[in-house]
């Protein structure tokens, strides 16, 4: 069974992103390489309603435009339901996680092994939660990735 990815909208957004620090240029080559491991169908990207909400908000109409064509790689996307919703409030009761964040792990709990994220405080606030799919840099997962290859 492939892994099935969840990425945030920061994670879509990261190779538009300013390059000139480090760590956003390393971010953006493993962001880059998730979606052509997607590509190539050795792992699973799955979307959600939520991140198409979210995407469909940014300002920026440029970026916006590059970011939708990345997220055509999804395989497949959750659909906002009731049990997301009181999942999602019951994380905002638990935690510091911010609304659409919470809307996103609960997506991401009901369809993907792990979530990927640059927001170091949502990956620090996931780590004192009990959820259901490990919340990681995705540096960190494309690190873990290649040591098993």
């Amino acid at each position: 069974m492939k892994t099935r990815l969840y990425l945030d909208n920061c994670c879509y957004n990261r190779p538009f992103d300013e390059q000139n620090q480090e760590r956003i240029h390393m971010e953006s080559e493993a962001i880059l390489a998730v979606i052509k491991w997607a590509e190539l169908n050795k792992i699973e990207i799955i979307g959600s309603d939520i991140l198409e909400l979210e995407i469909n908000q940014m300002p920026n109409a440029v970026k916006k435009e590059k970011v939708k064509n990345f997220y055509e790689v999804i395989h497949s996307s959750i659909k906002y339901t009731t049990g997301i919703k009181s999942r999602a409030e019951e994380i905002l009761k638990n935690s510091t996680i911010w609304k659409y964040d919470s809307l996103h792990i609960a997506s991401a709990e009901t369809g993907a092994d792990i979530f990927l994220t640059t927001d170091d405080k949502l990956i620090k606030a996931s780590a004192r939660l009990t959820i259901k799919v490990r919340v990681l840099n995705p540096l960190q997962y494309f690190l873990e990735v290649m040591n098993y290859e």
